[in-house]
Parts: C-alpha cells; sequence; structure tokens
C-alpha cells in the first residue's frame, strides 16, 4: 500500500540545538531554505567559531543549564518545533547524560511550556545495541519524547562522511590504512551532511516520517572498512597498503584502563573512548535484525544522492576539506 505524504506549506518557528556541528549547520540552512523561522541557541565558544547563515537567529547560553535555555533560549516566546542535531562531544558517561538525555529532556519541557507541539530529534543507529553510556543516555531520552504527547521524528543515520574520511591525509602522506581484523567485519551505508539536512527538514511536513523511528543511510550498496581503503589509494593511484590491528589490542587497553580508572576519573573516561572505538570496531552500522542479531543492508533504508566514493575524489582532488572535528577514526 502506498502511504500519502501530506505536506504543510505553513513555515514553523524553530528552536534549533546543536546548531554549530556540521549536520547543524547544514540542516539549519534546509530549514531556511524552506522557508523555517530558525531560532539557535548556542555555546559562546561555538558563536564565535562557527559562522550560521545570516537569516538565522543567535542566542547564546548553556544548553546543560536549564535557566540558560529558559532566558537565553526560548526567552518566553512561541515556537512551533523544536529540532535537535545535538550530541555529546566524547560520549563518556557524565557527558552523555548532561547533554544527550538531561540537555533534550530539559529542552523538551521548557518547548512544551513554550507551545511545541513537535519535536525532530537526531538519534545514532547504534542504539539499536545499547552497551554504552551514551546509547543508553539516547534511548532514554528518545523514550522519554515517545511519550511526551508531542509529534515527533527519531532519525537513527548511518555512518556520516566525516567519520570516514580521517585517513585520507594519512595515505596521501604515504602511511597504510588502519583496519581491525580484515577489514570485512563490518559496513555501513554513510550519508552526507547535505542529503541527512534534507531529510531531517522534511519530517517537520511528510506526515509519514512523522511519530516513527527511522533509520536512515545514504544511497548505494553497505561499504566495508576494506573497500574505503581500497578507493582511497584508487584514487591516489597508489597499491592498497593496509595495516590490521587485531581487536584484541583494544581489548587490552580497555582491561588496562578500567583497571586504574578505579584511581582515577580521568583514565575511566578513556576507558570508556576505547570502548566506544572497540564497538564501532565491531559492529555494522545497518539496521539490526532483532530476530537474527544480524544486521542487514537491505533492510537498512536509503536517501539523498550523495556517495561517500565521490566524496572521496573531491577530498583527493582538494576540492573540498574534511571538516572532521570529533569525528575522524583515526
Amino acid at each position: 500500500m502506498t502511504e500519502i505524504i501530506v505536506r504543510s506549506l505553513q513555515a514553523k518557528r524553530i528552536f534549533m540545538l546543536g546548531a554549530t556541528g556540521t549536520i547543524g549547520r547544514a540542516t539549519v540552512s534546509a530549514l531556511i531554505a524552506k522557508g523555517h523561522e530558525v531560532v539557535c541557541f548556542v555555546r559562546p565558544q561555538s558563536a564565535l567559531n562557527t559562522p550560521l547563515p545570516d537569516a538565522a537567529t543567535l542566542r547564546i547560553g548553556d544548553v546543560t543549564d536549564p535557566a540558560s535555555l529558559s532566558s537565553d533560549g526560548f526567552r518566553g516566546e512561541r515556537f512551533d518545533a523544536i529540532v535537535s542535531c545535538l550530541a555529546s562531544r566524547t560520549g563518556t558517561p557524565a557527558s552523555a547524560f548532561s547533554i544527550d538525555y538531561k540537555a533534550h529532556s530539559d529542552a523538551l519541557t521548557l518547548g512544551k511550556s513554550a507551545g511545541v507541539d513537535q519535536m525532530v530529534l537526531l538519534s545514532a543507529i547504534c542504539v539499536q545495541k545499547p552497551i554504552l553510556a551514551f546509547q543508553q543516555a539516547k534511548l532514554a531520552f528518545e523514550a522519554e519524547l515517545m511519550r511526551s504527547g508531542l509529534t515527533y521524528s527519531i532519525i537513527r543515520p548511518t555512518a556520516f562522511f566525516k567519520s570516514l574520511s580521517g585517513q585520507i591525509e594519512r595515505l596521501r602522506n604515504g602511511k597504510s590504512f588502519m583496519i581491525f581484523g580484515d577489514g570485512k567485519q563490518t559496513a555501513c551505508k554513510p550519508i552526507s551532511d547535505a542529503d541527512l539536512a534534507s531529510f531531517i527538514s522534511r519530517c517537520l511536513d511528510e506526515t509519514c516520517l512523522q511519530n516513527k523511528i527511522l533509520p536512515i543511510g545514504g544511497p548505494g550498496p553497505a561499504i566495508t572498512p576494506r573497500q574505503q581503503g581500497e578507493e582511497i589509494f584508487h584514487l591516489l593511484n597508489r597499491p592498497p597498503k593496509f595495516r590490521k590491528v587485531p581487536l584484541g589490542v583494544l581489548n587490552t587497553i580497555i582491561f588496562a584502563l578500567d583497571s586504574l580508572g578505579r584511581f582515577s576519573p580521568r583514565l575511566k573516561d578513556k576507558a570508556e573512548l576505547a570502548r566506544i572505538g572497540r564497538y564501532y570496531a565491531t559492529e555494522s552500522m545497518l539496521v539490526l535484525d532483532p530476530a537474527t542479531g544480524t544486521y542487514d543492508a537491505e533492510a537498512t533504508p536509503s536517501t539523498g544522492q550523495d556517495r561517500l566514493f565521490d566524496h572521496y575524489a573531491r577530498l583527493v582532488k582538494e576540492e573540498v576539506t574534511a571538516d572532521l572535528r570529533e569525528h575522524a577514526v583515526f
């Protein structure tokens, strides 16, 4: 049965969180292009370092402080919807609870008082198998949003282009492409910032994308880390050269940091970061079949038109740059 798409032609007033990340900036532009009024609540440092479109309204404050969210962000005004691309930068337990759960929960509470009746949340596909603090924090807020009575769209994207572009400079400098195991254990369907931003903006208007959890990937087949490396070497016109890292190395690092973390909060956080690294080295970013416990590329929906290997070609030719920030794998 064909699902009917109902579009709202009415411009909305949007309270935007996470506007200064690469996906956030693309989303702000996509929302403005559709005629929405976008009010971006950002940290002082982000406001200084990250320019946003002139049409966006900038408000500065602390997303982890409910009082600042209220007085500096919402300001007693009315809004139609919240759109969030906000996420913990590190994924450590304290940061995950503060950002992925509590900041969103506070924004939801204040938003409802401001007349908000819709929220579009950028989550992550990895919450399907939650063993890490940031995954559990994201799931806790997802559940709260679904209980809130608001119209919601929870978007769980696969890997981003930026998270898979961190090794190009290594290879350009003659180094090997690093893979865990044989590089074929995991796969993903990467999605570009622009395609994801377009999808996020559609959720405000298309009823078929509302009150749903929406896993989403980019166009084309699933790609393994080994295939990513082979393509970069091809574009650089060099023979493939891989450095295989045994998964046991990560396990040893985690064990050591866990042991030392009993005496040092800093090392405890480093152990969590190592667990995050192991997770991404061993789990595919695809839809998980709960019946079989296996990842299913065919069941992972695709959207957009940008392909990772075309992005690699532009990076190699230095037509674009990769804004990696915290997202580089290596």
